[in-house]
């Protein structure tokens, strides 16, 4: 009897501890699986819980806040609709780089380290970069507010390069025509903020 019960006790202490490697070996995966995520997969895993009533809030590095309702997510960007300002021109682009920081929801926090819900969600959009989401502006020329360090400029889009577009600066409501323009700048898109169109 006495021995039985020392065998039981040692059986215990030893699923005990096995238990206790398995839960420390589950953590340390979650922690790898955590160090490999980036912004974009944050965003990306975020974009289902963000809408109108809770959209993502964010801060730039030129200082602005902004409140976005994410509609897609791509290789260096994302895009949305514009929440609560008023403002005619509801949609943007904005450059992953120019994020300074996400102010987010409870809920926002946790689907956002929840990578399974990634699955199929704008596989496309995904593997598109910048350039083209401006090239496509370009293309249908759309009037543009452009964001950057040195201020809001308005105009429409003539070029894209590699790594700068051709602004046709003009004034709000007024069409791109040549006698219209004030001046054509080059800019870095290195340097966008915001893109509202």
């Amino acid at each position: 009897m006495r021995w039985d019960n020392l065998f039981d006790d040692l059986e215990s202490q030893l699923e005990q501890e096995i238990g206790a490697e398995d839960l420390d070996l589950l953590a340390e995966e979650e922690r790898l699986r955590l160090g490999r995520l980036s912004l974009r997969d944050r965003l990306r895993a975020m974009m289902p819980t963000t809408s109108a009533d809770e959209p993502l809030r964010l801060l730039l590095v030129d200082g602005t806040r902004i409140a976005v309702d994410l509609g897609a997510v791509g290789r260096d960007w994302i895009a949305g609709e514009v929440c609560g300002d008023g403002i005619r021109l509801p949609s943007c682009v904005i450059p992953i780089a120019a994020i300074a920081g996400c102010l987010l929801a409870a809920t926002q926090s946790v689907a956002s380290v929840n990578t399974a819900s990634e699955a199929g969600v704008g596989t496309l959009a995904a593997r598109l970069g910048l350039a083209f989401v401006l090239r496509d502006l370009c293309r249908r020329r759309a009037s543009v507010h452009i964001l950057t360090a040195a201020g809001m400029l308005h105009g429409t889009i003539d070029r894209v390069g590699r790594d700068h577009l051709d602004l046709a600066e003009h004034e709000p409501g007024v069409p791109r025509r040549d006698r219209a323009i004030r001046v054509m700048r080059l800019l870095p898109v290195s340097e966008l903020v915001l893109v509202r169109f």
